[in-house]
């Protein structure tokens, strides 16, 4: 008889057996007679208890750990090579700036010619400059000449918020702390786990697990999980980084709700957190979804953002009551609410967001890019239906 534990709270397993895969059948097991409330609720057995509370320890040292500061010796070389990496960004953006000069004094056909290594030798410069955000930034725009017909206003946009930011990068003194933290990040500085700890923000909240997308960038698969606290009326943004065909390190339940305290990225409009703790076992969520009634609110409420934080990129979109519409004149799918506004559907088919609707009014979480709406989920008579590519 073999000994088989799962905390449902973060879907980890430990079982007596000897198999050598992980998790064993025996877990597995027990997770399927979990999901099918079949298991009558009890006080867990002796040596249940002992190993929950002994993971329970092991979270609390790690959190501990996260906020030790570090000693003065750390502290001293950390300075030194934050001076000198600060010295190879400045030098980076002057050669950055006169780029961008040259390329809108050409003209933004002049790029339609040009090949890929137009873009890719400048996002190189930048990422020698020690400043890979700003080289990501330069990479996505390659693929907007030609990408459609306003792709010239699409282009122009791109690069007047780089040109910003390398503005603001150079005056980061005169901004308030939040956003010199959005700055600096946007340029490519990176947080340790311990600085998020320190100085971002926790809040504890029944978070509903709303949808999630999947993307490869450069060689890295990046999943993005999307929260909405159901108190807080906040949502947060989890980001997961994978290479070479690793797993990620944490596994969220979609379409449900859990309590957790999540802990945000310092920033001037919070959006990525990480799961600080979770409580409690998840739950389905139920309908109907919290979320504006209105397109006009949702709109007022991102332009609210990015007003805070200019180069915010993508948002989470819960609309309640609206109807999916595929046009007849040129097969382009979008959203409708009760007064008649409307916003576009990502390109593709969206078929099955249509067959559950049914043409009817339905609650539909989704992410939006600023031009369109990626479809994560919806709540069709009473149940939540994952839509898009999530892993």
């Amino acid at each position: 008889m073999y000994q088989v534990k799962v905390d449902l709270a973060t879907f980890t397993t430990q079982c007596s057996c000897p198999s050598r895969k992980f998790p064993c059948k025996h877990s597995l097991g027990l997770l399927l007679l979990a999901a099918t409330d079949t298991l009558p609720a009890s006080e867990p057995p002796n040596w249940v208890a002992a190993w929950l509370a002994k993971r329970q320890v092991t979270s609390t040292r790690k959190q501990t750990k996260d906020i030790q500061s570090t000693s003065e010796s750390s502290q001293v070389a950390q300075t030194k090579r934050f001076e000198k990496r600060q010295a190879m960004i400045a030098k980076g953006l002057d050669s950055l700036d006169l780029w961008l000069n040259d390329l809108v004094r050409n003209g933004l056909a002049s790029v339609q010619t040009q090949p890929v290594s137009f873009w890719e030798n400048q996002a190189a410069q930048m990422i020698d400059a020690q400043a890979p955000g700003i080289a990501s930034r330069l990479r996505r725009m390659a693929t907007i000449p030609n990408s459609s017909r306003d792709w010239p206003a699409k282009l122009l946009a791109q690069l007047g918020r780089l040109a910003l930011l390398t503005h603001a990068y150079r005056r980061i003194e005169q901004l308030n702390p939040p956003l010199q933290e959005d700055v600096r990040q946007m340029v490519g500085w990176t947080l340790t786990q311990e600085e998020v700890a320190a100085r971002g923000e926790t809040l504890s909240d029944d978070w509903l697990i709303l949808g999630q997308t999947l993307d490869d960038e450069e060689r890295v698969r990046v999943q993005r999980t999307w929260m909405y606290g159901l108190q807080s009326e906040r949502q947060a943004l989890i980001l997961q980084f994978s290479a070479a065909g690793a797993p990620f390190p944490e596994i969220f339940p979609l379409g449900s709700h859990q309590q957790a305290h999540l802990l945000f990225w310092p920033s001037a409009y919070p959006q990525r957190a990480r799961v600080a703790a979770r409580r409690g076992e998840s739950a389905p969520l139920k309908d109907p979804l919290p979320g504006d009634e209105h397109i006009d609110a949702f709109l007022a409420r991102t332009a609210d953002a990015l007003a805070h934080q200019p180069w915010m990129e993508r948002f989470l979109c819960v609309l309640r009551n609206v109807i999916p519409i595929c046009s007849a004149v040129n097969d382009s799918w979008y959203i409708r609410d009760a007064r008649g506004a409307a916003l576009p559907l990502a390109k593709g088919e969206h078929w099955q967001l249509l067959a559950l609707s049914g043409g009817h009014p339905v609650d539909l979480a989704s992410e939006w890019d600023g031009e369109s709406l990626l479809p994560l989920g919806i709540m069709a008579e009473g149940a939540y239906y994952m839509l898009g590519r999530t892993l």
